[in-house]
């Protein structure tokens, strides 16, 4: 009964999660130099490569996390990134008043996403995501575990001394 309703969330949970982060990719990737000009006033090493890098996270990133493919890993990239990023773009350290409790609040915010992201890398994508599909039906909020071996019986232990006759044919 629960296993619909945790895959519908889960799945609500990945779409909210992209939302969060694809348009603001997809502007990046319609202007690169814009944004590396943005990393490079921020004090930012190689912000040509590092505007690069972040739009191709930023973009199939996202695009991973709709379809559910390895969420271990994508879910692992996305939380670096964000938490990055936040530290990166949003230091409310540096800054004093208003602008620094809206920078705070910035960057408080891109924690939170970072920690939903974990979320999803330790929980899975449900079996509403492109695992589930080739899997069939069924809960698959657990990764799947190679079956097991039978258990081995243990040897039978044998008295200490001569070895036992064998009956001649």
């Amino acid at each position: 009964m629960f296993g619909s309703a945790q895959n519908g969330v889960l799945l609500a949970a990945r779409l909210f999660m992209a939302a969060a982060l694809l348009p603001t990719g997809i502007a990046r990737a319609l202007n690169v130099s814009g944004f590396a000009l943005t990393l490079a006033g921020a004090g930012c090493p190689a912000p040509n490569a590092v505007a690069t890098a972040a739009v191709i996270v930023q973009v199939f990133g996202p695009l991973a996390l709709i379809v559910g493919v390895m969420p271990r890993v994508t879910g692992l990239a996305m939380a670096g990134f964000v938490a990055a990023m936040a530290a990166l773009l949003h230091p409310f350290w540096q800054f004093v008043g208003a602008s620094a409790a809206t920078e705070r609040t910035f960057f408080l915010a891109d924690l939170g996403l970072a920690g939903a992201f974990l979320m999803y890398a330790m929980t899975g994508p449900g079996a509403w995501s492109w695992r589930g599909f080739f899997a069939g039906s069924g809960d698959l909020s657990e990764p799947a575990r190679a079956p097991t071996a039978p258990a081995k019986r243990a040897p039978v232990k044998r008295p200490a001394g001569r070895a036992p006759a064998r009956a001649a044919a």
